[in-house]
């Protein structure tokens, strides 16, 4: 099973900071940010990773390097530029293979346990199951929320059916979802998903422990300081 970090946006909500450094190198516990998925992965069981990028990309390459410093082999698929989520996925699903994947945002901080996952992503059978979403508690910034969740698992386009709940940009996708979505191309997740969900092909579940969208220097520091706290712990 590989997993894929998404790291190709440009971070402009963090501007100065992302000007000169990708948004996934910034410093979160003594280490970048992005690190810190990748050891949870591999602690997981997750020894491929593909990582995609696009602004100041060169640099994400020379600080992860292989991966061999965490346990992984890392690989990266080049965008010139930032090709929205699911063109992003679409473009590297050479790199992912045949196989179901898990797919997590690079600028996200969680204590997602995914191993837990596994099961779950082996179930996606690329046709009455495409996608598996972790949604957590709508965040003050995005208070409408993404999706419903319904009483049966399934997931819903509108967040007024079930409970509305925000994504996580942790998911687990069978590659047939990306079937039709040309490579090297922009296109976005959502209007996919919601197609798929329209055919009830799409699961979710409730993540109730950390999730913490690092998106402006405010919350930078907020993740610092939970990053720091398992440093000491």
């Amino acid at each position: 099973m590989k997993a894929m970090i998404l790291a190709a946006g440009r971070g402009q909500r963090m501007r100065p900071l992302t000007d000169h450094t990708p948004k996934p190198l910034l410093p979160v516990g003594g280490q970048p940010l992005i690190a810190w998925h990748i050891q949870h992965l591999a602690a997981a069981g997750f020894r491929d990773i593909v990582i995609n990028h696009a602004w100041l990309g060169d640099k994400i390459e020379t600080t992860l390097g292989d991966g061999s410093r965490y346990g992984v082999r890392l690989a990266y698929s080049r965008e010139k530029s930032a090709l929205e989520t699911a063109g992003g996925i679409a473009t590297a699903l050479p790199l992912l293979g045949d196989a179901p994947f898990v797919v997590v945002n690079g600028d996200v901080l969680t204590d997602v346990d995914f191993a837990a996952l596994r099961p779950t992503l082996a179930a996606l059978d690329g046709q009455s199951n495409l996608a598996h979403l972790l949604l957590v508690a709508n965040p003050p910034h995005h208070p409408g929320g993404d999706f419903g969740l319904l009483a049966d698992g399934k997931l819903a386009g509108n967040a007024s059916d079930g409970i509305g709940l925000t994504f996580s940009g942790i998911g687990l996708y069978h590659p047939a979802l990306f079937a039709a979505i040309p490579a090297h191309q922009p296109a976005k997740l959502a209007p996919l998903l919601r197609a798929a969900m329209a055919h009830g092909q799409v699961t979710g579940a409730r993540h109730d422990g950390l999730w913490l969208d690092v998106g402006t220097p405010e919350r930078l520091a907020e993740a610092d300081a939970i990053a720091q706290g398992w440093l000491s712990a």
